[in-house]
């Protein structure tokens, strides 16, 4: 499957899109009665605005030519009275959106980041973290914002125009006629360039996402430009992307920009026609001076929520587009699918076995060939071979980061895909060469993923690590589990940053725990605490440990030599040594 959100065919995000809408109208069904009393609101406002124009022409024919002013000030009353009310319930409506498209905001947001957690490490590995933020953020907020402050509008201003309509073909039908036909012409120029204004709003929020994912990116890897003094790379990547943005923000500014002069000009001719139309009119004595100036009034109140509906209707094109983009991602699927649990095959001593496993990252290209092989309980096993072999991508088939396209996985007898997440991380520890921290305290990362309550109180928390030998440790330290990690731990040496993670991961008592070159970058006394960790693992625990010096394999019960997609038993720590040694003569 293919998680390429920039890359969904057509076809793709059409169907996507579809079953996405339901999600959305299912997140929103809670919201459908105070969308409803929003509705009568705006329904009463508009009303009582369409009344004011037809009782100002009733009392200019009726009052002002007769010089009757108790009853101009009696009509007067009454639509102040009128517009008093259309203002309460215009606040109202106003004040129920508002707390709808926020409350939907909630909703929406949490249903994107609990998708995000849901999709599989393929998913992030061709998606950049910055447009990730960005759908999360930005596009999420654009559909709140059409749904608090545009969506009444938009309904308020149909149901004008649609009043205003009626009240100008049932005062004098021809001259209706002849004031909506410069509406028509709008109409068809909305249909035909509407699919060109979200065309250029997608592609200025791509274009938004491309310049976050690049600044992101940068910020999180400005120690290298620092020490590499390539200011210049950064500023030239950020300049581009910065460039691209504004290119596709400026387009989309004048596409959401257009409708409006065009609905105006529209709006002024029709008011002209019935300016010429009217005047003719009253001169045959076919219309009185209170009918015209209620007739243009309604023609204001036709053409002017038009031009009101053109700046909506770029909010709701750029909306559409934000949807766009969150509905590919809320459609797509983990591939890493569960079967169903069966009877676990009796292995005695195996807890994991691979059986004819081969894997690919692209479907064209395979990385590993028919692998066989079976993990012993409490046995230490080295994966060694030169970058590139396969061994990262072993381990991860271990912890099942990934599904092989061919052949099983079996964890404990059974097929790893019938494990929970749970059950599985909880049997399988994962430790990385770069250890991945949080901002918050030692303690909370050394706690961070363990589903057992008593580690969430520090006061137990400390009894464990003291239980399992490992409360030494903590004096390297400052404040012991209290001390506070910043962003991405950078405010703490590498070495604790692997302290931490190690006991994280040694704590949980894992049946199987990995080192992916956990000791490559660390200083010898550090791996050697870090040896003293692993000694206090449970005897039955196996280690999977892939690394590139020698010195961290000696004592490995079994040692594979991972190459060109094939997995071969090396024997003895001397032939793997030997095995190395020829594979970088011959290549």
């Amino acid at each position: 499957m293919k998680y390429n959100l920039n890359e969904l065919t057509r076809n793709q995000q059409k169907s996507s899109n579809l079953r996405s809408l339901n999600k959305l109208l299912t997140m929103i069904r809670e919201e459908r009665p105070t969308m409803l009393l929003a509705l009568g609101a705006i329904v009463i406002n508009s009303t009582l605005n369409l009344l004011g124009p037809f009782i100002i022409g009733h009392v200019i024919d009726t009052y002002v030519v007769e010089k009757d002013y108790s009853g101009v000030v009696r009509w007067a009353a009454i639509l102040l009275g009128m517009y008093l009310v259309a203002f309460v319930a215009n606040y109202l409506q106003t004040v129920m959106m508002g707390g709808v498209g926020q409350r939907m905001l909630f909703k929406l947001r949490n249903t994107i980041f609990n998708k995000l957690q849901e999709l599989p490490l393929a998913f992030f590995g061709e998606n950049k973290a910055g447009d990730l933020i960005s759908r999360v953020n930005n596009d999420s907020d654009k559909i709140n914002q059409f749904f608090s402050q545009s969506l009444m509008q938009f309904i308020g201003t149909l149901v004008t125009m649609t009043g205003a309509g009626i009240f100008l073909l049932s005062i004098n039908y021809k001259l209706g006629i002849a004031t909506l036909l410069p509406g028509l012409v709008i109409f068809l120029f909305t249909k035909i360039i509407s699919p060109w204004v979200k065309n250029k709003n997608a592609v200025s929020m791509q274009r938004t996402g491309g310049l976050s994912a690049e600044i992101q990116e940068s910020l999180q890897n400005f120690k290298v430009i620092i020490a590499f003094n390539r200011r210049d790379y950064f500023r030239n990547r950020f300049e581009q992307a910065n460039k691209e943005n504004y290119d596709a923000a400026l387009i989309a500014g004048i596409a959401n920009n257009i409708f409006l002069p065009v609905y105006g000009l529209f709006a002024a001719v029709a008011q002209l026609i019935v300016l010429l139309v009217g005047i003719y009119l009253i001169s045959e004595q076919q219309f009185t001076i209170g009918l015209l100036v209620s007739y243009l009034a309604y023609a204001v109140n036709f053409y002017n929520p038009l031009r009101q509906i053109a700046a909506l209707w770029a909010n709701f094109q750029a909306a559409m587009a934000s949807w766009d983009r969150i509905s590919h991602m809320l459609n797509l699927e983990s591939n890493l699918l569960p079967v169903p649990a069966t009877e676990a095959v009796s292995v005695e001593e195996t807890v994991m076995e691979f059986r004819d496993v081969s894997f690919g990252y692209d479907e064209n290209k395979e990385i590993l060939h028919h692998i066989n092989f079976a993990m012993l309980r409490g046995k230490t096993y080295a994966l060694v071979g030169p970058t590139g072999g396969g061994k990262t991508t072993t381990a991860s088939l271990i912890a099942r980061l990934y599904d092989p396209t061919r052949g099983t996985v079996l964890l404990d007898g059974k097929d790893i895909r019938s494990y929970s997440p749970e059950e599985r991380t909880n049997k399988i520890g994962f430790i990385l060469q770069e250890p991945i921290l949080f901002s918050g305290t030692v303690g909370e990362n050394i706690a961070y993923g363990n589903s057992n309550p008593r580690y969430n109180d520090p006061d137990q928390l400390r009894e464990i690590i003291r239980e399992a030998g490992l409360d030494r440790i903590l004096g390297t330290f400052e404040n012991g589990l209290e001390t506070p990690i910043g962003p991405g731990g950078d405010n703490i040496s590498l070495g604790q940053k692997q302290l931490i993670a190690f006991m994280r991961a040694v704590l949980r008592n894992p049946e199987i725990l990995i080192l992916d070159e956990a000791t490559a970058n660390i200083d010898t006394i550090t791996e050697q605490i870090l040896q003293e960790i692993l000694d206090h693992l449970p005897k039955k625990t196996t280690m999977v440990i892939i690394a590139h010096r020698l010195n961290t394999i000696q004592n490995a019960d079994e040692i594979y030599f991972v190459n060109a997609g094939e997995m071969i038993r090396a024997g003895s720590f001397d032939h793997a040594v030997d095995m190395l040694l020829h594979n970088k003569r011959s290549s």
